[in-house]
């Protein structure tokens, strides 16, 4: 028999894991950052995580639904920030450092997902 902690915990990964979920982050990211997103989308991508246009555009590899939450967060503010920074510049790490802190993790565990 399954223990209500085991079960709730179930759940919460579960629930973490939504589309609608990880989209309602990049729109809380993209308001904490100070960007407009105009379109949002998922769908499967063979080469890469994320991608996004100057005119606001935005999609992610439906495959991060199964990383965790900070790996995904991770991606969204990499991108978002593209907005502000268009590449991986002084001032790119600097506000990736600000938003998440010790990004640099974040991004070795991305890795591992390939």
């Amino acid at each position: 028999m399954i223990s209500c902690l085991a079960y709730y915990r179930k759940f919460m990964k579960k629930e973490a894991n939504t589309k609608e979920h990880f989209k309602s982050r990049v729109y809380h990211y993209a308001e904490k950052i100070g960007v407009e997103v105009k379109t949002l989308a998922m769908r499967p991508m063979k080469n890469k995580w994320a991608s996004c246009s100057t005119s606001g555009n935005m999609n992610f590899n439906v495959q991060l639904l199964s990383a965790n939450t900070q790996v995904g967060d991770y991606v969204i503010v990499h991108e978002l920030l593209h907005f502000k920074a268009p590449n991986h510049s002084k001032l790119w790490k600097s506000l990736m450092r600000a938003y998440l802190g010790d990004y640099e993790r974040l991004e070795q565990q991305l890795k591992t997902l390939v």
